[in-house]
């Protein structure tokens, strides 16, 4: 009997001290991410680079870009980056130096014309732009004047480029109003002539939007009087999707002569074949 009560004894003391250490429950506080991410409306351009070779890209990219800012947009401040010398930088170091850059933009008033966005995607990157950079002018003129000669190669991880006029969540609802938006001012606007056009998809990591969907429901927001021509476009529609994120834009009928914006391509043409769709 005093076994036991000793035993209810301990028992007691033990839940006392316990009631004693236990802290009260509080509120866990939010943390928000202060990395840049895509929104709907935001313009971009995505670029995609050799394998396991991201971060020395989105070096290439950024001094590419910024240097091209200004000859195409004159005294414009293209941001707080500076050209870094990344030949004798690791992997681990090029990333960190990007982090740093992109955590500099934002604490800084003064918003950069490109913002590096990650992605997980392997191989693929995306720049956030903002006015006054149009990002199908823009990708246009690095790939005209590099199949020109005008410039002499300064990437090399970069291969293809591919603007998007407006950026959307890749879903039914959302592909509509983005595409409201980008066509409205080439197809819909007021004394429009009939237009050839075709439309060109992308679609890597994501597997509720279907490819036949997308286009079939992008043409028909074209409508009349324009018509489908796969070889004699006027106009290319190119729909871009990876994961849960969505883009779209119209470049000329230039696309293919310019190796659909494949900077590697223009500089180096192979046999490579390309694996994106075309309507």
């Amino acid at each position: 009997m005093e076994d036991t009560r000793k035993r209810k004894s301990d028992n007691v003391s033990g839940q006392a001290v316990n009631k004693k250490m236990k802290k009260p429950w509080q509120m866990p506080k939010k943390r928000f991410s202060s990395a840049p991410s895509i929104n709907p409306g935001d313009a971009g351009i995505w670029a995609t680079c050799d394998m396991h070779k991201e971060g020395l890209c989105t070096v290439e990219l950024r001094d590419l870009f910024n240097e091209y800012a200004g000859l195409v947009y004159g005294d414009v401040t293209a941001g707080h980056a500076t050209v870094m010398d990344h030949t004798q930088l690791g992997s681990d170091d090029i990333e960190a130096e990007i982090d740093k850059e992109v955590q500099g933009i934002q604490d800084s008033k003064q918003e950069a014309l490109f913002v590096p966005v990650k992605i997980d995607v392997q191989c693929v990157l995306f720049f956030k732009t903002r006015e006054p950079v149009e990002p199908v002018s823009f990708v246009h003129r690095i790939c005209a004047d590099a199949m020109n000669r005008a410039i002499i190669k300064k990437t090399r991880h970069v291969k293809r480029l591919t603007p998007m006029a407006r950026m959307g969540k890749a879903t039914e609802k959302s592909l509509e109003e983005v595409a409201k938006a980008v066509l409205a001012p080439v197809f819909h606007r007021d004394g429009v002539s009939a237009q050839k056009f075709a439309i060109r998809t992308t679609i890597r990591n994501n597997h509720t939007m279907k490819r036949d969907d997308v286009i079939k429901r992008v043409a028909d927001l074209v409508g009349q009087p324009h018509t489908v021509d796969l070889k004699g476009y006027d106009r290319m529609i190119l729909v871009d999707v990876y994961r849960n994120i969505l883009g779209m834009s119209i470049v000329g009928n230039d696309f293919e002569g310019l190796k659909r914006f494949n900077i590697a391509e223009i500089y180096e043409p192979s046999a490579t074949v390309d694996t994106s769709k075309t309507l």
